[in-house]
């Protein structure tokens, strides 16, 4: 298992898989429909996308954090 205090990095890694995989399969095939290579270039187009999306869910994470704690409350008024 993975020590606690890389909780973070693992989030990150699996936000931005996940996300990557199922975006990089929408765009893909919004673009060029299912055409007989579509799995070549979802491949392709999850590979660069991944590598765009784990640091950028590394910068991002920690703001998104803080602005939801800006924006919720309790119902005690």
């Amino acid at each position: 298992m993975i020590h606690r205090k890389y909780q973070h990095v693992l989030f990150a890694f699996l936000m931005a898989l996940f996300m990557s995989c199922f975006m990089s399969l929408v765009i893909s095939v919004f673009n060029v429909g299912l055409v007989e290579d579509i799995l070549e270039i979802w491949l392709h187009a999850w590979a660069f996308a991944f590598v765009v999306a784990f640091p950028s869910v590394m910068v991002v994470a920690p703001l998104v954090r803080r602005l939801v704690v800006l924006l919720v409350h309790d119902d005690e008024r």
